[in-house]
């Protein structure tokens, strides 16, 4: 992410830019770009949850939404 706020993503056939405005627990962001090189944009949101687990929803103006959870798995390492 850029000191302006600005970043891209690169998620499957899409390649999209965003802006991001953010607080403690949760990340809004606006997005614009191409998947499949048709123009689309949306909305989305990431936010850390009470069990520390990362909510992320994806969503396309008009169209789909995706919500992804990210969990930290905790592993020992074999003796």
């Amino acid at each position: 992410m850029a000191a302006n706020g600005r970043s891209e993503i690169a998620f499957g056939a899409l390649q999209a830019g965003f802006d991001l405005g953010y607080s403690q627990a949760i990340i809004h962001l606006t997005w614009r770009g191409l998947d499949e090189m048709d123009e689309v944009a949306g909305t989305g949101s990431a936010e850390l949850l009470d069990d520390g687990a990362l909510e992320i929803e994806f969503t396309f103006d008009q169209g789909d939404e995706a919500i992804l959870t990210a969990v930290r798995e905790s592993f020992s390492a074999i003796c």
